[in-house]
């Protein structure tokens, strides 16, 4: 019976940090470039737009699908960098358990 008892003491300190852990990656901003820092898309841990910087000097009309590509390779950064810091903390978070390598924990 002490066994059950704390392996749901576990699970709640478990639960707790996940949801920690959840508000953390809610609050974190990730910046992604790209064209050298000619477009920045600004985003949150959960995929959420914030801001998005364009140089002026990429205003000229036949230069739209070049400004087109640069925002979605800025996003597309972006969301890599957020992924990474999920990846990390949820590394962190359950080191020991045993977790199925490959098994995504829902965010």
């Amino acid at each position: 019976m002490r066994d059950i008892m704390g392996m749901m003491g576990k699970v709640k300190e478990m639960q707790a940090k996940m949801e920690k852990m959840q508000a953390e990656i809610a609050a974190l901003e990730v910046e992604g470039k790209s064209g050298g820092g000619l477009v920045t898309v600004t985003m949150t841990g959960k995929g959420e737009l914030k801001g998005l910087k364009i140089d002026p000097s990429l205003f000229k009309e036949d230069e739209v699908e070049i400004l087109e590509d640069l925002i979605v390779a800025a996003h597309k950064d972006a969301k890599d960098k957020a992924e990474a810091v999920m990846a990390e903390k949820t590394k962190e978070m359950t080191a020991g358990l045993p977790i199925p390598p490959g098994m995504k924990l829902p965010f």
